[in-house]
């Protein structure tokens, strides 16, 4: 990290509910798959970060919590966060890849959600 930089924590962000007419704390009602999930949690995070001036480009390190899916025989399913990891990251018009970690856990503090992303970004002065 260059000199004089300012470092942002962001807590673990989880997917909103997108489908109230889902049962309540279901899969689906955040989305659905991982991937699905993924995608929304990284917008939470782009939108935070946008708010504090800061872009997806900024972020340095990336801790990922994967609940099991019933669908992938309750493993993580770490190729469905990668399909929507890489919308984000590593791309021609965002080149920049955190250093991450992917780990499954066992459940995650609200029922459905399948990921739950927290990140460090940095802001060079």
């Amino acid at each position: 990290m260059p000199a004089g930089s300012d470092t942002l924590y962001l807590s673990g962000n989880v997917p909103p509910v997108v489908n109230a007419s889902a049962p309540k704390g279901s899969v689906e009602s955040y989305g659905g798959n991982t991937e699905a999930q993924t995608v929304a949690t990284i917008q939470r995070i782009q939108q935070a970060l946008e708010s504090q001036k800061l872009t997806l480009a900024d972020v340095v390190m990336m801790h990922v919590y994967l609940v099991g899916d019933a669908a992938k025989d309750n493993k993580m399913d770490f190729a469905g966060f990668m399909a929507g990891y890489t919308r984000y990251f590593g791309t021609k018009e965002q080149p920049n890849k955190p250093a991450r970690s992917a780990l499954q856990v066992a459940a995650l503090a609200a029922p459905g959600v399948l990921v739950e992303i927290e990140v460090i970004a940095v802001r060079p002065r």
